[in-house]
């Protein structure tokens, strides 16, 4: 700061801090300044579901929509200042699908488009043979053909994130929102009866 006018408007004395303890004082890194550093750095694996049936949905039977539990689980990032005992992990966690069926022509599962994580950490239900009369935990039931085109079901990941530090310190910041958009072509089965 040499060079700097306000390197001469320093007045206060110098103080010493324990390590592992906040300065208290403005513009002095902490561990609440460390946490927002790793949650900067904090990335998350892109949302990508996994849908069934895959290719085409036909009108008024359900679309299954599920995530791995394998590939969204917690992740932590930790942020330190070297030889100050000053340090702050966050940790992202996944809590919740949102499901947009990308048309007013269609049925939210549940309704309020809401799916949320499991007690083993997956989202939803994968669809198995045998379920195709069933109702999905979370998916999606298209009332209307998209015809030559198709419906853009969009779904997003709500990550909540949380830190603790040196000293006890600790706290929830904001939610992070992930989403990703996947085209679902929709056919409308006739069939005849007799």
């Amino acid at each position: 700061m040499e060079d700097d006018p306000a390197a001469g408007n320093c007045t206060r004395d110098p103080f010493w801090v324990d390590n592992g303890d906040n300065p208290g004082v403005p513009q002095a890194i902490d561990t609440e300044t460390l946490a927002g550093l790793a949650h900067q750095r904090t990335v998350v694996p892109p949302t990508k579901v996994s849908l069934a049936p895959n290719g085409k949905s036909t009108v008024n039977a359900p679309t299954w929509v599920w995530l791995d539990k394998g590939t969204f689980k917690p992740v932590s990032v930790t942020a330190s200042l070297p030889g100050t005992g000053l340090w702050a992990t966050t940790t992202a966690k996944p809590v919740s699908l949102h499901l947009d069926p990308g048309t007013e022509d269609a049925e939210s599962l549940p309704a309020s488009g809401e799916c949320r994580i499991n007690d083993d950490g997956s989202i939803g239900e994968p669809y198995a043979r045998g379920k195709a009369e069933l109702t999905p935990p979370c998916g999606v039931r298209y009332l209307r053909s998209s015809g030559d085109g198709s419906y853009g079901l969009k779904a997003t990941l709500t990550w909540e994130i949380s830190w603790e530090g040196a000293g006890g310190t600790g706290g929830d910041l904001p939610s992070g929102t992930f989403a990703t958009t996947t085209e679902v072509p929709v056919q409308e089965i006739q069939s005849v009866n007799r």
